[in-house]
């Protein structure tokens, strides 16, 4: 039962996610906003968590009240998305964009540290926590395009609220045993998070990773934020739009039930580097696909890029926290993967009103290809000199 909670709560914020995140470019695009605006939009948004989400989480962990600033955090976002549909002009949309990222910043860091908690020695188990969110966002994608094809865009909006409002409920059991938060408490008393974030910049292991992690963001930012303009490109309408994120739900479904079997075959650094190998060569395939079907069908890959990078991705932040600060080390892996995510965000948006958007994803792809290859040799390296014993 204890596992039923955050289960729950992953599935009503991915389904309020699924409202939302792919309409946010169509939204920007029917007020009239150019490519540098919209670029400004979705690259600003990361940067800003960046500098809030390791805010958020540092006082969490040093007020043990990590429960608290998540539901403080998610319901103060769902209300400012209510604000959303009646603004027209740049600069305010800029503003409550900004208090969005203000307040949403710490969710995703506080929920898979608070699950990690819970699940104890059972932590490779944590892939049947997040399918939650995997079953919220396929089921609710279709009936977010069905909606917003039928009542227009500020049902994306409404119906992310309403969703965020039941997990904030969802979120109130979400918590790990007392005897363990006294434990890290405990820990953490004898390091602060400024030391524990010293020592996490200075593991080469964690350096590398984050570059890998800075790819992650950069493909997965472009290829969601654009989907659906790309999408549109193609001659595809809302409901098809929708349709086409609950595919990814073939692959990811499977992967994140049976992730724990597959982090202990591969590692939790080998799955993130074969992740991050599929996320830039689903890229290159969405540049040469011409039609609806083509792109259909290679969302299939969705499965195997973003969920396979997210679980390995926090095992590996879980693997290298420091005692007591396991939320700011899930904190600085969702920051780096948010400076990707920016410079994804606005290289896509500018890439897209200057070139289109299958030439965006070829660009995009190489660029991905190419850290990611970086990012095997230099963890090689760093495997043999460990080896070696330097």
């Amino acid at each position: 039962m204890k596992n039923f909670w955050p289960f729950s709560f992953y599935f009503w914020h991915f389904a309020g996610v699924a409202f939302i995140a792919p309409f946010l470019v169509l939204f920007y695009q029917s007020l009239g906003f150019g490519g540098a605006q919209i670029g400004l939009l979705t690259g600003l948004s990361p940067l800003l968590m960046l500098v809030c989400g390791p805010w958020w989480v540092g006082v969490a962990d040093a007020t043990h009240r990590h429960r608290q600033v998540l539901t403080l955090t998610l319901l103060a976002a769902g209300l400012v998305e209510l604000v959303f549909p009646f603004l027209r002009a740049f600069w305010p949309v800029l503003l409550a964009n900004g208090l969005f990222c203000l307040f949403y910043a710490p969710v995703i860091s506080l929920a898979d540290s608070a699950a990690m908690r819970l699940l104890a020695k059972s932590r490779q188990m944590y892939g049947r926590l997040r399918l939650g969110g995997t079953l919220g966002f396929a089921l609710a994608a279709p009936v977010a395009g069905l909606l917003v094809q039928s009542y227009g865009l500020r049902a994306a909006f409404w119906g992310c609220a309403g969703l965020f409002f039941l997990a904030v409920v969802t979120s109130q059991k979400f918590q790990a045993p007392a005897e363990l938060v006294s434990a890290q408490a405990s820990a953490q008393s004898q390091i602060s998070v400024t030391e524990g974030g010293r020592a996490l910049m200075a593991n080469p292991r964690w350096l590398v990773f984050m570059v890998g992690t800075f790819a992650g963001g950069m493909a997965l930012a472009a290829t969601n934020n654009y989907l659906f303009p790309y999408l549109k490109g193609l001659g595809a309408v809302e409901g098809v739009m929708g349709f086409a994120l609950t595919l990814s739900i073939v692959f990811e479904v499977p992967l994140l039930f049976f992730g724990h079997h597959l982090l202990r075959w591969l590692d939790p650094n080998r799955l993130f580097l074969a992740a991050l190998a599929v996320t830039g060569g689903r890229m290159l395939l969405l540049a040469a696909a011409g039609t609806v079907s083509q792109a259909l069908l290679i969302q299939l890959l969705t499965g195997l890029t973003f969920p396979a990078m997210w679980l390995a991705g926090v095992a590996c932040a879980d693997e290298d926290a420091p005692p007591g600060l396991s939320a700011t080390s899930q904190g600085l892996f969702g920051a780096v993967y948010g400076i990707g995510s920016a410079v994804g965000g606005f290289l896509g948006g500018v890439l897209l009103s200057a070139a289109g958007a299958r030439e965006m994803y070829l660009i995009l792809g190489l660029i991905v290809l190419t850290l990611g290859a970086a990012v095997a040799v230099l963890h090689r390296r760093h495997y043999v000199l460990v080896q070696l014993g330097r």
